[in-house]
C-alpha cells in the first residue's frame, strides 16, 4: 500500500497542524522538534507559519520549508 498523501492542512494550535490525508485520514503533527536552524526557524513566526500549504504529497511553506510526507503521516497524533 502506497502512503498516504496530505490534501488538507490548517493549522490548529501554536505550532501545530491538521493534515488531512487523502485516506480522509485526519492527523496532528506538532512542528515544535523541526523549528531549529535559520532556515526552519522562520517557521517560528505565527504569521508566516500560518501560510502552510499541501503541495500535492506533503506540506510546505512559501520559502521552501517542508516536512517529510513519512514523517507527518507516520508521527502525528490520530484525530477521532
Amino acid at each position: 500500500m502506497l502512503r498516504p498523501v496530505a490534501v488538507d492542512v490548517e493549522v490548529v494550535e501554536v505550532h501545530k497542524i491538521l493534515i488531512t490525508f487523502n485516506t480522509g485520514e485526519k492527523k496532528v503533527f506538532d512542528v515544535t522538534p523541526y523549528m531549529k536552524g535559520e532556515w526552519y526557524s522562520e517557521l517560528l513566526d505565527e504569521e508566516y507559519f500560518k501560510t502552510v500549504r499541501t503541495n500535492g504529497y506533503s506540506v510546505d511553506w512559501e520559502n521552501g520549508q517542508d516536512l517529510c510526507p513519512g514523517e507527518i503521516y507516520y508521527c502525528s497524533s490520530s484525530v477521532y
